[in-house]
């Protein structure tokens, strides 16, 4: 994944920007004024002197802070917000409790085993991992834990606090009218994961961007104080997906492509959507690598409660070279930023073309 933000501070950053017949945003969107303002805010001025009167001596940089090293807001505690701080725990693992808590209890009563009769474990002779790791984690089953992580924010909220800009009843997504009895329910757990999937095949995103979104959406009931309810849980999900895909993929993207699978949404809708997420996590986009493993070993544990597991092989010996190949490539990420200013060395190069080798 990279960390090329194209979203809609200023579209003309992009160089494909000129095959869309679509603008995504103009240049001056709040965004853009609110990123401008820190950066004003962060020179010294002197009382005395005029604004056009300032003037820098040779020498004298202007530092600007990027926009993820912006510091917190005093009001959030750093510490308890688990998409900030990786030793808090996160708030869809502790809303999952009290469920997974009555669903023991009622096995034990009723004598009925939790684990699966056909589980393989590891021994001294034979090993048995699954597909899923930290770096490369599986889609369907991250895709699973995920939208179940969304399930037990929408079952386990405290009140149905919400915004007019998630609301579905004010914003639908789709042309057709909506009975309000549909949003007194929560929806399934299949229902979530059937609106998420079809967002990632559409858009063709990886694992990584359905923890990176739900890092994203932790964010925002923390920031903003909110509940995620029957109302307004796709507007949410839909903003943090469109956030990711934004801020993290390599390849650009654009509000046109979500709006096409979108009957009754526009570009401009679909900016402004953008633009109230990013203000109210406080254009925080910043995911350290820390956050990101608490995000993944806590799914992983989510989905093991549930009973969610990933199918597991033998690790034969192409197995075990294909781990050490995916291994190597993680290795070597870094190098390419080395190789574009020229400081790869050659056996850097040869071990990393073995490596692809091995792996395709």
């Amino acid at each position: 994944m990279g960390n090329i933000m194209t979203c809609c501070v200023c579209p003309r950053a992009s160089p494909e920007l000129d095959q869309h017949q679509v603008s995504v945003c103009p240049c001056g969107s709040e965004i853009y004024k609110a990123a401008a303002g820190d950066m004003i805010a962060g020179v010294p001025v002197a009382a005395a002197v005029e604004p056009g009167e300032v003037t820098f001596e040779a020498g004298e940089g202007l530092h600007v802070h990027h926009i993820c090293e912006r510091e917190m807001p005093e009001d959030i505690p750093l510490e308890s917000n688990s998409s900030d701080h990786p030793k808090a725990s996160t708030i869809f693992l502790r809303k999952s409790q009290t469920d997974v808590q009555e669903k023991r209890k009622s096995n034990y009563t009723k004598h009925v085993s939790t684990e699966r009769f056909t589980q393989q474990y590891s021994s001294c002779s034979t090993i048995f991992l699954d597909d899923s790791t930290a770096s490369q984690p599986h889609l369907t089953m991250t895709l699973k834990s995920v939208t179940l992580a969304i399930y037990y924010h929408i079952k386990q909220r405290d009140a149905d606090r919400s915004l007019g800009i998630f609301d579905e009843r004010l914003h639908p997504l789709t042309r057709e009218e909506v009975l309000e009895e549909y949003f007194k329910y929560d929806p399934e757990h299949k229902f979530i994961f059937r609106f998420v999937r079809t967002l990632f095949k559409a858009i063709r995103l990886t694992a990584e961007f359905a923890i990176v979104s739900l890092i994203y959406i932790e964010r925002l009931v923390s920031y903003a104080d909110i509940d995620i309810c029957p109302t307004n849980w796709k507007r949410i999900a839909l903003g943090a997906i469109l956030l990711a895909s934004k801020v993290w993929s390599d390849m650009a993207v654009w509000n046109e492509d979500y709006c096409k699978l979108f009957e009754n949404i526009t570009v401009e809708e679909m900016n402004e959507l953008e633009r109230q997420f990013l203000k109210l996590i406080n254009y925080n986009i910043g995911v350290t690598g820390s956050v990101y493993s608490r995000f993944y070993f806590d799914l992983r544990s989510l989905a093991h409660d549930n009973g969610l597991y990933s199918p597991v092989y033998l690790l034969d010996r192409e197995r075990a070279w294909k781990l050490e190949a995916f291994s190597r490539m993680e290795q070597y990420k870094v190098f390419y930023s080395a190789a574009k200013n020229g400081s790869l060395s050659a056996d850097d190069l040869i071990h990393l073309q073995r490596a692809k080798a091995i792996l395709f």
